[in-house]
């Protein structure tokens, strides 16, 4: 799994402030090691045989690697120091990762909101292959400044 490697300098916490997409790759591989750091080996995230047998396109990405990307996103845009508090999301459609170089997953956000000094309210994008795959995203972050 690719991930961003360092945090961007002087992300603006204004509201409607646009945060800059990441990108994650994503492959077979990533989804054999998520389930054993997970304990998740549903055979949907790595077999297409079963993924198929359920109606899915193909073998599909845990809900919570997803997630947890983005989130990893957020972080990435405010730095080391922050944290995220809250996360919520819908999953709106899986993430069919397919066999050989894999999927990229995009994120973007917007910050929506500043709470307090330091707790920000980022509402966040997440697609794959142009469709979005989390729906009603949004994160609280405590940036630390």
């Amino acid at each position: 799994m690719t991930t961003p490697t360092a945090p961007l300098p002087d992300v603006s916490h204004a509201p409607g402030a646009r945060l800059p997409e990441r990108r994650f790759a994503l492959t077979r591989a990533d989804l054999v090691r998520y389930a054993g750091a997970s304990g998740d080996f549903n055979p949907i995230h790595y077999d297409e045989r079963a993924a198929g047998a359920l109606g899915l396109p193909g073998v599909i990405a845990h809900g919570m690697l997803t997630m947890g990307l983005a989130a990893t996103a957020v972080t990435g845009w405010f730095g080391p120091s922050a944290q995220v508090a809250e996360f919520e999301t819908r999953f709106a459609r899986p993430v069919v990762v397919p066999p050989g170089e894999g999927v990229e997953l995009a994120v973007s956000g917007r910050v929506d909101a500043v709470l307090d000094g330091s707790r920000v309210r980022v509402v966040l994008t997440a697609l794959c292959g142009g469709e979005r795959v989390l729906a009603r995203a949004r994160a609280v972050v405590v940036t630390g400044r």
